[in-house]
Formats: C-alpha cells, sequence, structure tokens
C-alpha cells in the first residue's frame, strides 16, 4: 500500500485543499493521503482560526487519510525549518512521494533551480548576509541575492519565481528532502484560482485560506460571518467552523489573544523576554515598550514594524513570548521524534497496520504513551491556545485526552 504526504495547515480546510488531495493521489498512483498539519499555532506566527482537531476532522472529510502532527518547534518556525520538520515526518512514515501547491505547477524547475543555486551556494550566501547588512528584511535578502545570480541573463521559464509564498515553500521542500537523502518523489499542483494573499471573489470556488480568514473577521459577529463563505469550502468545513462558533461564539486571532499576550509581555520584562525563542536584537523592549501603550494589537504591530522584520518573523516571536517557549525548550524540542496521530480513515489506518513497523519513528496514538520535549511542548501549546479561545473555561488538557480521530 504505497502513501503519498502533503504538508499543510488546512486553516481552515477549503476547496483548494481538496483538489491537492484528489490530484496528488492521481499523480503519484497513491492509495492514501498522509497530511503533516501544523497544530494550534502556526508558521505565520500567529493562533489557528480552530484546534488541531476540528481541523483535523475537516481533512479527514475531504480527501485525506492520515493527519499527523507537525510538532511546535517547526510549526512555528521560518520556512527552511517548518520544511525540514515536514519532510522528515513524511519520510518517517514510509511515503513513497510527497506533493506540494505551487504557483509554478510543474516540479522540472524546481530541480533545475537547485542546482543553479548549488553551483553559486558561496556567492549566494555572502550576497544574502550583504543585503541584510543593508537593513532588509531576511526573504528580500534571499530573493534578491537568487535574482541576481540565479535567474539575471537566464530564461525564467525554467526556473521558479521565488517571490511567490507556495513556491518558496515547495523549493525548501524539495531542500530539505535533498538534505535528508529522501527516496520520496516530489510532485507539484499548480494552485488554482485565488492567490496567496487575495480576497474572495464571487468569480470562483477557489479561495485562499487567507482570503477567507479576512472575509471571516470582516463580517460582524451578530450577523452570519460564515455563509460568504460557503462556496469556497467543502460542507465538512462549513459544518466544522459552524458548530465551533455556535459553542465557542469565536476563532482564535491574534485580536482574540492579545489581552494575554499583553499580560505577558509586561509581567515578564525585558530580561525574561531576551530568553524567548527568536528574539532578538533589543526587539524584547521595543515589545515591552509597545505593550505599555498598545490596546488592542493591530496598534501593538505597528509600533514595533519596521523594514528589517517582517510581518510574520515578529508574529513568531510573539507566538513564543505568548506560550512561554524559551531558546532552550525550542532547542531541546527541534528534531521531530515521533509521529503524532491526529486521525485517520480506514485507508489511513490500513496503512498505519501495514506500515507501522517500518516506520522509522514510533507512532504515536496517545500521547500519555511517548514522553519526550516535543510531546510535552505540544501538551503545553495546546492548553496556552485553550485560554486564548477562552480564558474563563479553557479546555486544557485536550492532549492528553483526546484519543484519534476515527472517520469512517
Amino acid at each position: 500500500m504505497k502513501a503519498v504526504g502533503i504538508v499543510a495547515e488546512y486553516n481552515p480546510f477549503h476547496n483548494g485543499h481538496r483538489y491537492q488531495a484528489e490530484q496528488a493521489k492521481l499523480e503519484s498512483g497513491a492509495d492514501a493521503v498522509v497530511a503533516v498539519m501544523s497544530g494550534d499555532f502556526l508558521q505565520r506566527g500567529e493562533p489557528a482560526l480552530v484546534d488541531k482537531w476540528t481541523r483535523t476532522r475537516m481533512a479527514l472529510a475531504n480527501g485525506v487519510d492520515l493527519v499527523i502532527e507537525l510538532p511546535y518547534a517547526n510549526a512555528t518556525a521560518n520556512a527552511p525549518a517548518f520544511s525540514e520538520g515536514a519532510i522528515r515526518l513524511l519520510d518517517a512514515a514510509g511515503c513513497s512521494g510527497f506533493c506540494f501547491g505551487s504557483e509554478n505547477g510543474s516540479i522540472g524547475p524546481f530541480r533545475e533551480t537547485m542546482e543553479r543555486l548549488r553551483a553559486v551556494r558561496p556567492k549566494y550566501e555572502e550576497a544574502v548576509r550583504a543585503a541584510v547588512r543593508t537593513g532588509i528584511s531576511y526573504p528580500k535578502a534571499l530573493n534578491e541575492a537568487y535574482e541576481s545570480l540565479v535567474r539575471k541573463h537566464q530564461d525564467e521559464t525554467s526556473t521558479v519565481d521565488l517571490s511567490k509564498p507556495n513556491n518558496i515553500l515547495g523549493f525548501h521542500y524539495m531542500e530539505a528532502a535533498a538534505a535528508i537523502g529522501s527516496a520520496m518523489t516530489p510532485f507539484t499542483v499548480q494552485r488554482l484560482g485565488a492567490g496567496y494573499y487575495d480576497d474572495i471573489s464571487v468569480h470562483s470556488r477557489i479561495a485562499s485560506a487567507t482570503g477567507i480568514r479576512k472575509e471571516i473577521f470582516s463580517r460582524p459577529a451578530a450577523g452570519s460571518p460564515l455563509e460568504s463563505i460557503r462556496p469556497f469550502v467543502p460542507d465538512a468545513t462549513y459544518g466544522a467552523l459552524s458548530t465551533w462558533l455556535g459553542s465557542r461564539n469565536h476563532f482564535g486571532s491574534w485580536e482574540r489573544f492579545y489581552p494575554q499576550l499583553r499580560f505577558q509581555i509586561l509581567r515578564s520584562g525585558p530580561v525574561e523576554l531576551a530568553r524567548i525563542a527568536d528574539v532578538a536584537e533589543g526587539l524584547e523592549n521595543a515589545f515591552f515598550k509597545a505593550a505599555k501603550t498598545s490596546g488592542d494589537f493591530p496598534s501593538f504591530m505597528a509600533r514595533v514594524k519596521s523594514k528589517r522584520y517582517t510581518w510574520t518573523r515578529l508574529q513568531r516571536m510573539l507566538t513564543h513570548i505568548y506560550t512561554g517557549v524559551t531558546k532552550d525548550m525550542r532547542d531541546e524540542a527541534a528534531a521531530p521524534d515521533h509521529l503524532r496521530i491526529l486521525g485517520a480513515t480506514p485507508a489511513g489506518r490500513r496503512y498505519l497496520k501495514l506500515h507501522k513497523e517500518d516506520m522509522t519513528l514510533p507512532a504515536v496514538s496517545r500521547l500519555a504513551s511517548h514522553d519526550s520535549a516535543a510531546a510535552r511542548l505540544s501538551a503545553r501549546v495546546s492548553d496556552s491556545y485553550a485560554f486564548g479561545i477562552d480564558p474563563l473555561e479553557p479546555l486544557i488538557g485536550l492532549d492528553y485526552r483526546t484519543p484519534p480521530i476515527m472517520e469512517g
């Protein structure tokens, strides 16, 4: 029995995700789709719209057969570390291939880009360092170096445009697979419809997760915030979001979590903040100063944002502050050491039964049975998420109490 892997956040699961799962299975000839999915905090440094269990249900109802959690240390990391953690898990799960969505839509240019970068690696790394020294952000420095050393005076169709967000992640998946010597075959699916940051459009049934979230949060809570997104998500997603909203009255967001974040910053002070993962270069002082005078999240971010730091990088720091994850804690849990099973369909269960003994990391259904730094960190941040959603009656302890979701 053969499986193809996908790396995802499903925040929330939408029609484009269902198309990717269908195409991944078709193009790879796999019998099952395995998704490595972020937990309750995401790569862009923000709380998930709904918790990982709800998002697992969405995925299992729409073409994904097995959901494995991407540990917090990787799920909230920069693109290379995020990609490496996810690819390691898919490889450990025995997937014969992995599939990612991209703006490019063809795997050849990704291979060509890797070859060309390998040939100029020392010059490329020095160009990146020089660009960063001018004060621009690291992602912008990467792209400037790439454009000048790899794409300049070349046929651009033979390489990948690394200014596009899905192309960037796809490239890092390819690099990660090469770095660990994985035998998985890569596939890519052309991203359909809206771009990564685009708003939803009445002319398409495909919208980005970013556009869907923006639409949800633009609607008054007292109205029908989900009705306008209904054409862009499967019925199971719409139902799961409706159930969540009916029982909790709101979704996860920094606007919702900000009062507790602000409290953490002011209680900790600059000295303690400097110990938090990713916080560096005096930003602990900027955070502390901004928290004193900012009553909401947008005004806080307006006070700390600069051209040197992307919004995403700042939010990742704030995620670690909110969860209380220090540099040492994150480093201790940096390498994935287990396959946390969040849910499976009958096909996913068959795959597990047939391949469990061959997997290079233990498959864990109950977190209590696997004591490690990564497992303890998962439980900690899930409880932090629960307090952000409902500080008065948080659903804490779910990581230890919730069994994998078995569909079908």
